[in-house]
């Protein structure tokens, strides 16, 4: 193995990452996590230990938003400790969707506890407050190259009333709508099996994140956080429109696309992604956990960049298998290895 750091590029995942495989891993012991919760204890709220610690993963309970948010949050800052300085070199830092809460602070442009406090307060206005619905439906074939008659049916249905595209999140798309919206996509979408899934896909308890239907939520973000101590990042972070955001970039205009933005607008993963490759060209997208389940998603975009030579999911798997794979998940042991003590 070559002495020399691999460059990576991290890719911090969304709410709702946290999941049955993760209960009872969460590390106590790490800062981040007795940070985080002596903060949730301060507020009456259940520490994310407790939460860890439940005896199996209750969907009502640790997919809420309230708890849901910080988990995944805590979690991934938890796991980005153990990287090893002289096997991985972080180039440049991204989020999928509430993850780009999670970005913030690993590029250092908040501080823990107050990237902490505006996820909490973002994830704080979903209890007993679902606004619409967000709902999957996959854009790729099998072979994960896109396919344009799915493609075709999703632009189709985003003409529905009520119904807006929330995530591009690889061979996926991700719609926000509202509850008449709901409705006319599972009439008009024809059902897909994949695996022991079902599409079209309703998210449990996710609100129509990225859409319109959030501009109140933006507006009393924008009031509730206006004295969040935002700073330039101490690494570069590109956002769900593509935008680069530097060492030098603007404190204001990382705050106004974090409570703006990307609250409102589609969060493009697709585009992120090809903003950072084409920026940093690192060596590999890292994926801390609880971030497996981006490791689909980040392929098929690896493969419509035509990254490395990518032309389809064969092509991928055959890199994935070698002592150089162009995606690195701290869930998988045998690729944690590469990039941990």
């Amino acid at each position: 193995m070559s002495s020399t750091p691999r460059r990576l590029l991290l890719l911090c995942p969304g709410r709702g990452s946290y999941g049955r495989a993760q209960i009872g891993t969460l590390p106590k012991e790490s800062p981040v996590v007795q940070q985080l919760n002596a903060l949730r204890a301060e507020a009456g709220k259940p520490t994310l230990t407790a939460l860890d610690a439940a005896d199996r993963f209750y969907p009502a309970l640790h997919l809420a938003g309230e708890h849901a948010s910080l988990l995944t949050f805590g979690y991934t800052l938890a796991d980005l400790e153990s990287l090893d300085p002289t096997k991985a070199e972080t180039v440049a830092v991204v989020g999928n969707s509430m993850g780009w809460y999670t970005a913030l602070a690993a590029a250092g442009a908040l501080e823990l506890l107050d990237a902490a406090r505006l996820v909490e307060t973002l994830g704080g206005y979903q209890e007993a407050n679902v606004i619409g619905a967000q709902v999957l439906y996959p854009t790729a074939g099998d072979d994960w190259r896109a396919h344009p008659v799915l493609t075709g049916l999703v632009e189709d249905a985003l003409k529905l009333p009520g119904v807006y595209r929330s995530i591009r999140l690889g061979g996926m798309t991700v719609f926000g709508c509202t509850r008449e919206g709901l409705a006319a996509l599972n009439e008009t979408l024809p059902k897909l099996q994949r695996g022991d899934r079902t599409f079209p896909l309703q998210l449990p308890l996710h609100s129509a994140f990225h859409t319109p239907l959030m501009a109140l939520t933006s507006a009393r973000a924008l009031a509730d956080l206006a004295d969040l101590p935002w700073r330039s990042p101490a690494l570069p972070m590109v956002g769900g429109d593509g935008h680069h955001y530097g060492r030098t970039a603007s404190p204001e205009a990382i705050a106004r696309y974090t409570l703006t933005t990307q609250v409102t607008d589609p969060f493009d993963l697709n585009l992120c992604l090809r903003a950072a490759m084409g920026e940093h060209g690192p060596d590999a997208v890292l994926l801390p956990g609880p971030g497996n389940s981006l490791g689909a998603a980040t392929a098929q975009i690896l493969i419509q960049l035509g990254w490395r030579g990518l032309r389809d999911r064969r092509d991928f798997e055959e890199v994935q298998a070698s002592p150089r794979p162009l995606v690195i998940s701290m869930d998988r042991p045998e690729q944690r290895a590469l990039v941990c003590r």
